[in-house]
């Protein structure tokens, strides 16, 4: 194998990952978001419920 094809294996691979880490981190956000909808903080506002 090429070092230049090693060099866009390597590149490509840490792109898959960091594509990873965000669509799982915005999955989380957005379970989290479902689960307490009361609890999502308004412009300005104290949380909804105290427990928040």
């Amino acid at each position: 194998m090429s070092p230049q094809m090693q060099k866009r294996l390597a590149v490509a691979g840490a792109i898959a990952v960091a594509a990873l880490f965000i669509v799982a981190n915005a999955h989380l956000l957005a379970v989290a978001m479902r689960s307490q909808p009361d609890c999502v903080a308004a412009m300005g506002a104290m949380p909804a419920k105290r427990a928040c």
